[in-house]
């Protein structure tokens, strides 16, 4: 599995760009799987479901199913934060592993890049970022990606990790 990251500070649009990308590279008859890192605590369940019972009575993990989906739910408790290659060994065997956050891991990055958000890039500080998606007139010497034109987003990240287009 090939795994190509989205990089920016919160509010640059990289939901938005994988919003969008996904459809172009499915299109392309990838199989593509996404691991967003969130900064902030989450729970997928709600107080009072089963599930949630179950893991508030001491499971670490809990796997819902219905006709159209399963989620697995794995409490930490005490175990470290799991590391990035360790995520991606919970996923299913797919072709591309798009990921959104995870700034420091050493993957290939697209920089999603607003300089209305006030922040500096990343770029000229991150040697694993091979490409920015961008609006702006910025200096670099790196790839420079219209940021709403998915497609040659899409073509830029199929070349850069070597993947081949398969029929649908």
């Amino acid at each position: 599995m090939k795994v190509f990251g989205i990089a920016g500070y919160s509010g640059s649009g990289k939901t938005t760009l994988l919003e969008k990308l996904i459809p172009q590279l499915t299109a392309r008859g990838l199989k593509v799987s996404v691991i967003k890192h969130a900064h902030h605590g989450f729970d997928i369940d709600k107080p009072g479901k089963d599930s949630y019972r179950h893991r508030e009575a001491g499971a670490t993990e809990v796997l819902l199913s219905c006709g159209d989906r399963w989620a697995l739910m794995h409490e930490r408790r005490a175990e470290p934060e799991p590391t990035l290659n360790e995520l991606i060994s919970h996923l299913s065997p797919c072709d591309l592993v798009l990921i959104e956050g995870f700034k420091q891991e050493p993957v290939p990055k697209l920089e999603v890049y607003r300089p209305e958000n006030g922040k500096p890039p990343l770029y000229p500080e991150r040697g694993d970022i091979v490409a920015v998606a961008t609006d702006a007139d910025i200096a670099t010497d790196l790839p420079k990606l219209p940021l709403n034109d998915y497609a040659a987003i899409a073509d830029f990240v199929m070349a850069h990790l070597n993947l081949q287009e398969r029929p649908c």
